[in-house]
């Protein structure tokens, strides 16, 4: 690798925010938050919404994952109204 180029890369604890299991491995994320490891050494700790540990792909278990509140933000600024527009109006009846 050409000297002076590339971002530190460096020994990091990655903490799943939902299940709490952590991995340690390699990456040029830092984090103010550190973690003492089992090999004795600090780490920083970075923590991340999903992992494998809680993905429904690796876990094969399904369950909603809204950190962000969109599902809760579009019923607030739509409302109803997204569902009446994908619905098919019903046909008026004949005089």
């Amino acid at each position: 690798m050409k000297p002076g180029i590339h971002p530190d890369y460096h020994p990091v604890v990655f903490r799943d925010a939902s299940t709490g299991t952590q991995f340690c491995t390699r990456s040029t994320m830092t984090s103010a938050t550190t973690v003492e490891w089992s090999d004795g050494n600090t780490y920083p700790l970075v923590v991340v919404d999903v992992t494998s540990d809680s993905h429904p792909f690796w876990t094969g278990t399904s369950r909603p994952v809204d950190t962000q509140g969109r599902v809760e933000r579009c019923r607030r600024r739509y409302g109803d109204q997204a569902y009446r527009t994908t619905r098919r109006p019903q046909a008026k009846p004949a005089e």
